[in-house]
């Protein structure tokens, strides 16, 4: 029988010293949960190329279904994220607002500004709106799971989109792999937390100044241990 999304939060939560662990990434740990300081991460595992025939785009501008909800102006703009580090983009763009609240919430939006080349995988407010309150007021309340969730979805390296598709190393110092096909680059239904369905990027390639992002449909989930 699938798991509820409460039980999927419950089963991949983590204990403090592993917190601590990752946090390190970051920056480090203080009093059992993330700091505000942060360090440059290791490189990511080489991934696959993308397919050619992929209906994303290999290009150097955003890309997407979900694009059209980004604001035309303004730093939350493509414009205005490109001269923003990850964490203050992120905040300023209200098509990631609850994101945003979570990053916040792990107090991890300095240690992201502090990344020195990374990938977002952003899930859009959507993606958090589909989650069930009670499972989703838990998880932000829950710093050790909330910072492993969220350090998931933050890959090592900046990946072009010729470069997305494949396995990666993350934050979390474990791996998201990422799919590719005609219709969208996608993240397998097993990794995400409400296990109904694929994530899919739904607007990609979002420059920041130390990051690239790729903004989906779905909040991911770190594999189980």
């Amino acid at each position: 029988m699938k798991r509820s999304a409460a039980g999927r939060v419950v089963g991949h939560a983590v204990n403090l010293a592993a917190v601590c662990g990752l946090v390190a990434v970051l920056g480090g740990c203080a009093a059992g949960v993330a700091s505000e300081t942060g360090a440059t991460s290791s490189g990511s595992a080489a991934p696959a190329a993308a397919s050619a025939t992929a209906a994303q785009p290999v290009s150097d501008q955003p890309f997407g279904t979900g694009c059209g909800e980004i604001p035309a102006a303004g730093e939350g703009s493509f414009a205005g994220m490109s001269d923003d580090p990850a964490g203050t983009a992120i905040a300023n763009n209200p098509v990631l607002r609850v994101f945003a609240a979570a990053i916040a919430a792990a107090r991890l939006g300095a240690p992201l500004n502090s990344q020195a080349d990374v990938t977002v995988l952003a899930p859009a407010n959507a993606a958090f709106d589909a989650v069930p309150r009670d499972a989703l007021r838990r998880l932000m309340t829950d710093t050790a799971s909330l910072t492993a969730v969220l350090t998931h979805h933050v890959i090592q390296g900046r990946l072009t989109p010729a470069r997305l598709a494949g396995t990666h190393t993350t934050l979390n110092n474990d791996q998201v792999t990422i799919d590719v096909s005609p219709e969208a680059f996608s993240v397998a239904t097993e990794g995400t937390l409400l296990g109904a369905g694929p994530a899919r990027v739904i607007c990609g390639n979002l420059q920041t100044a130390n990051a690239t992002v790729y903004v989906i449909d779905q909040v991911l989930i770190p594999p189980a241990s």
